[in-house]
C-alpha cells in the first residue's frame, strides 16, 4: 500500500503557501517539510474564475491567488509566520502597494492579518499550483 497523497498537518512546523493564477483559476498548495527535506502537501485549492474575474490583469489574477487560498487556509496559517511562493515576481511590493488601484490595495490591507514572507520562485519550481490553476478547468465551448 503506497503513502497517502495528502498528510495530516503538524502545527509545530512551518508551514508554505505555493500559488499560482492563469486565464482561467487560481491555484494553490499548503505544504510542510519533513526531515528529509521533501515538502508533502496538507491542502490542494483550485477556483475557477468567473467571467468577470478573468478580465483581470495578470497582477490581479495574482494577488487573487494569495486572497483566496489565505482565507480558505487561515486555521491553519493565522497566527504563524509562514512562507508564500509565486512565480510571479512583481508581487513581492504587495505589503507596500500605493496607488489608486482599489483592488489591490483591499486585499493588501486583507491580507495584513497574516504574518508571511513572499518568495519568488521559477515556474518550473511551481509545478502544482500552477497545474491546479490552469489544467483543473476545461476552456469554455461556449
Amino acid at each position: 500500500m503506497s503513502d497517502p497523497v495528502l498528510r495530516a498537518p503538524d502545527f509545530d512546523k512551518p508551514f508554505l503557501v505555493t500559488t499560482d493564477a492563469s486565464k482561467r483559476g487560481v491555484g494553490a498548495v499548503l505544504m510542510q517539510e519533513e526531515p528529509d527535506q521533501e515538502f508533502y502537501p496538507v491542502v490542494f485549492l483550485s477556483k475557477k474564475l468567473s467571467e468577470r474575474e478573468s478580465n483581470w490583469s495578470d497582477s490581479e489574477k495574482e494577488c487573487y491567488a494569495f486572497v483566496y487560498p489565505l482565507e480558505k487556509l487561515r486555521p491553519y496559517v493565522w497566527g504563524r509566520r509562514f512562507h508564500l511562493q509565486t512565480d510571479h515576481a512583481a508581487l513581492r511590493w504587495l505589503h507596500t502597494v500605493t496607488g489608486n488601484n482599489k483592488k489591490l490595495i483591499w486585499w493588501s490591507l486583507a491580507l495584513q492579518d497574516f504574518d508571511f514572507d513572499i518568495q519568488h520562485i521559477s515556474r518550473s519550481s511551481n509545478k502544482v499550483a500552477d497545474a491546479l490553476s490552469h489544467e483543473s478547468f476545461p476552456e469554455s465551448t461556449g
